[in-house]
């Protein structure tokens, strides 16, 4: 360096140039000297690899003998924008915390990989004819340069991208063992499906039909299994989006029925598509969360979405079929006055003009004008209505102020308890994914019925005795009376009577009825549906799956996989009027016909055949359900992980019963999306045998956002957040007065602030330790360059306190600290300690603060005992400035491997305390006295003390109050 160097913010002043005089002071130029000589060193020695138990990754026994540590941060997306300030706070976080855990004796494995399949890649590659692969490829280096930048501590060996063929692989294994699986009650796990296949060729399980499995064809016996597999396609209700021409699932649809990405509308519609029966796990999704360590609030979300609740299924004949209903009140059953299905129920949803089995020809005789909703036929006003309500989101159909819409079917369905003839409405406040999609509606006691019998004129019976003066004419009340601690009335048949009962004791009997008679029985419900698995997209992983001449799905044998996704000339789906729902998907994939139509050797003694192979693509969620597992065993071609390595790293243990990774940070965004699907893979693979681990992720940490204002000019309009000017507490730009809000940073928002920006201006260990020290790891705090001067100043102290700015030398001495200087360190170690095992990082900060503050105001050189281990405790957090001065101090070694400091007790413990004595309630007398003085001793000071004795007088004591070691109350005779 030049005897004179410019640092922007060298005097703290902001930006504003300042000449230094000290050719060795920590400046900006040489942060990025430092961090970058180790960031080479890191790499080429290997610092941060962490050695398998066995395998390819084999490594140092001793280090595989220490306890482990599995730490994880959230699958990022490499996006075309690259990182903005707030991307990294969670991997600074979890790479601090990997610090610490390697200086205090673990094995470490933590890296990072990347989430690269997806829709956005796709629309730049539809609007300028990139391939995704060439535009995703380019983005993920260039974050990888960024990350690198922050000297993140990662085992590069281990990182996957999930477009990597190597990687997809295994996704599409994966795949193929959910869809050879089905799930036995009698086992509570997953079965191979073989295990099936034998129960139906032995007889022990009847077919559909009654007929032998030998005489049932090779497609009848696909829809058989079919009904069993854990991988199935059906046709089933989907959210269709013409605008971005895929289906959709729940979760990407938002509250108003639009994509979350394009903002299209979003419409109900009939498709075939793959699914994921992780039903059939919701029970064990549900009790597997206790034994996690969640944050309670998303363990709450998981809950809510599984929606586990108990109750009946009840039949309702209508004409030659019957109306199945799901009711937690069966209790109510006598005062059920009407039915509602779904729109998208099956039994109206038969033919194009929305007749269907139950859908009548024309208005039975009778028929109230309200109920027709205008139309000439039932057949015209279902289609209608189906159509209308196709157009509105779940959210949108079940808000509870709207007016409540609804047209009659025309049939009528049959009260198996009191006989009566019910008319059977469609509403779009019944869903389809709850329940079995149809309602026995009991105006009275519940208060969506009863509003809907009020706009359409329904009669309405009270059978659970009001606890007010209401009465029992619900003609009279404002809204349904519900209530589960009250008396069942009006509730009498001919072969059953609830009059008299309490719900608990109603519910009980009628079950037993309704399970005797043969017309239904008790059951548990879920409101958590199955897994929508197809998109209609280029970018993602292809199913291994083809059909036959007869439709029929079979899976490509392993030895065929990956299957690689084919070159194609469009990318994008054909898309539609977005207003259009009346259409069909058309894949990207469907157009290569040559990849399509193939003649494959399946090996199963069938020969060469003609295929064609699935053109839809796996969401972008299937990738992220098992990374953690290839991070373990990122090389191995011939499994999805070593068993060994997989019991090492995430096997069960003392205190995680389950297994899993030991951290994992990330947003709470992914409630219900990526950590309920993971789980579910996760409970696949280990019923399977492939994994000794239950669950994913043991402990989970959800990280704060990192949020910054946005300024908007008077059309609303996002201005450059750098160039607004405040004046007098108003905002400016370009002369023209800004509102200012605190919202998300984006390049939209235009108030993206870049790491390389802070890394160029203060350096990498300085944005380390400003979002860390902006406040707890999981709360949102506002970003403010400004502020960002302030952790530059301590590195700038710290660098100081060991370094003589002048000549670059050492400056520390080999004398014993003074008391007051080694209580200060050992305090410091002992709460720094505590905060870093407990993601404390913004506590941990003050105390190094206050440390190397004390220091600085002591004065003079730094004993080298200090000095080394306020070094070690800083590594975590600033690990470039730590392993340069680690080394100036002479050591060989790095400091990333070294031990953490220990506190000695007897220095954590103040010398003194101060001790308050009162008396009538004003301090009279302040004593020094040892933190562990007794009752008895505190007091006998207190009052041995001339200025209490003086206060006192000849005034007697009645009453001595001590509560040691802080404080003496006398109370005066």
């Amino acid at each position: 360096m030049s005897e004179t160097t410019t640092s922007p913010a060298a005097d703290g002043a902001g930006g504003t140039p300042t000449e230094v005089a000290a050719p060795h002071r920590y400046t900006a130029a040489l942060a990025a000297d430092i961090e970058a000589r180790w960031q080479d060193f890191w790499d080429s020695a290997g610092t941060y690899e962490a050695p398998n138990p066995s395998g390819d990754l084999e490594g140092d026994a001793a280090q595989v003998a220490r306890p482990k540590k599995f730490i994880m941060d959230m699958f990022p997306y490499p996006s075309g924008a690259g990182l903005h300030v707030g991307h990294p706070l969670g991997f600074i976080a979890t790479d601090v915390f990997a610090r610490h855990q390697r200086m205090t004796g673990h094995n470490v494995l933590h890296t990072l990989g990347f989430d690269a399949f997806g829709l956005p890649a796709e629309q730049y590659a539809v609007q300028t004819g990139t391939h995704p692969r060439t535009s995703t490829e380019a983005n993920i280096v260039n974050m990888r340069r960024q990350l690198r930048r922050l000297g993140l501590g990662h085992d590069q060996r281990r990182s996957v991208e999930t477009i990597d063929p190597a990687y997809y692989k295994w996704t599409q294994w994966i795949f193929l063992q959910i869809f050879n699986s089905w799930y036995d009650p009698e086992a509570d796990a997953a079965r191979p499906i073989d295990t099936l296949i034998a129960q139906f060729e032995a007889g022990r399980r009847p077919t559909p039909d009654g007929r032998p499995w030998a005489e049932l064809s090779n497609a009848e016996r696909a829809g058989v299994l079919g009904e069993y597999r854990l991988a199935y396609a059906s046709d089933a209700p989907v959210n269709w989006c013409p605008g971005l021409g895929t289906v959709l699932a729940n979760e990407e649809v938002t509250a108003d029925g639009r994509s979350e990405r394009g903002n299209y509308p979003v419409f109900k519609a009939k498709l075939r598509q793959w699914n994921m029966r992780i039903t059939a796990y919701a029970d064990r999704l549900l009790k597997g969360l206790d034994a996690l360590d969640w944050p309670e609030a998303i363990k709450l979300q998981q809950r809510n979405w599984i929606g586990r609740s108990e109750g009946a299924r009840v039949d309702f004949p209508v004409g030659d079929d019957k109306i199945t209903v799901f009711t937690t009140r069966q209790d109510t059953l006598f005062g059920a006055t009407y039915m509602v299905l779904a729109p998208e129920h099956e039994l109206i949803s038969g033919s194009e003009d929305g007749s269907g089995s139950i859908v009548p020809a024309a208005w039975p005789e009778g028929t109230h004008d309200v109920w027709t909703g205008g139309h000439a036929t039932p057949g015209e006003a279902v289609a209608a209505y189906r159509k209308q309500a196709a157009a509105k989101s779940d959210v949108e159909r079940q808000a509870e102020a709207k007016d409540k819409t609804g047209v009659f079917t025309g049939a009528y369905a049959t009260n198996p308890v009191s006989g009566e003839q019910v008319p059977v409405f469609i509403a779009d406040y019944v869903l389809m994914g709850y329940g079995t999609g149809a309602i026995m509606a009991v105006p009275a006691h519940d208060s969506r019925d009863f509003a809907f019998a009020r706009a359409f004129e329904l009669p309405m019976r009270c059978v659970v005795e009001p606890s007010d003066d209401r009465g029992t004419d619900p003609s009279t009340w404002d809204d349904a009376f519900g209530s589960y601690d009250a008396k069942i009335v009006n509730s009498s048949g001919a072969e059953i009577s609830l009059d008299g009962l309490g719900v608990t004791e109603a519910k009980a009997k009628i079950t037993e009825w309704l399970a005797a008679a043969g017309i239904g029985r008790g059951t548990v419900n879920f409101r958590l549906r199955d897994w929508l698995f197809s998109r209609q997209r280029y970018w993602g992983e292809p199913f291994p799956i083809v059909y036959d001449e007869d439709g029929v799905a079979h899976a490509l044998p392993e030895s065929m996989l990956p299957l690689e996704l084919p070159e194609v000339e469009d990318y994008s789906p054909r898309t539609f009027d977005a207003d259009d729902a009346d259409t069909q998907p058309e894949t990207p994939l469907s157009r290569n016909e040559g990849w399509v139509n193939v003649d494959l050797d399946l090996g199963d003694g069938a020969g060469v055949k003609r295929y064609r192979r699935e053109t839809n693509t796996m969401p972008n969620w299937a990738g992220s359900c098992w990374y953690e597992m290839r991070y373990l065993d990122p090389n191995n071609d011939d499994a999805l992980v070593d068993p060994g390595i997989e019991q090492y790293w995430m096997g069960p243990r003392d205190g995680q019963p389950a297994g899993g990774v030991d951290l994992y940070v990330g947003g709470a965004e992914h409630a219900v999306l990526h950590l309920l699907y993971a789980r579910f893979w996760s409970k696949v693979l280990h019923d399977l045998g492939h994994v000794s681990s239950s669950e994913p992720f043991h402990k989970l940490y959800n990280q704060g956002m990192i949020q910054a204002f946005v300024y908007r000019d008077s059309r609303g309009i996002a201005v450059p957040a750098a160039e607004v000017e405040e004046r007098d507490g108003a905002y400016y730009y370009q002369g023209e007065k800004v509102s200012r809000v605190l919202g998300k940073m984006g390049k939209s928002l235009k108030n993206a602030v870049t790491p390389d920006e802070i890394c160029a201006e203060y350096g990498a260990d300085t944005l380390r330790l400003y979002e860390m020290a902006m406040g707890p790891l999981d709360v949102s705090r506002p970003w403010d360059t400004r502020a960002v001067v302030g952790q530059y100043r301590l590195l700038q102290r710290l660098w100081r306190n060991v370094v003589d700015e002048a000549t670059g030398e050492v400056t520390v001495v080999d004398d014993e600290p003074d008391e007051a200087t080694l209580r200060a360190l050992h305090k410091a170690i002992d709460g720094v300690t505590q905060d870093m095992e407990n993601l404390r990082f913004n506590t941990a900060i003050a105390k190094v603060t206050e440390l190397n503050n004390h220091l600085t105001k002591v004065g003079g050189p730094v004993s080298r005992t200090v000095a080394e281990r306020l070094v070690l405790l800083v590594a975590p957090l600033a690990p470039h400035i730590a392993e340069e001065l680690w080394r100036k101090l002479g050591h060989t070694d790095s400091v990333v491997h070294a031990d953490f400091p220990v506190a000695d007790p007897a220095y954590v413990v103040d010398e003194t305390v101060t001790c308050v004595v009162q008396i009538k309630g004003k301090v009279r007398a302040r004593l020094e006295v040892a933190p562990s003085i007794s009752d008895a001793d505190l007091e006998a000071a207190a009052l041995a003390e001339p200025a209490v004795l003086a206060a006192l007088g000849d005034a007697g004591i009645r009453k001595v109050i001590v509560r040691a070691p802080k404080l003496v109350n006398i109370v005066p005779a």
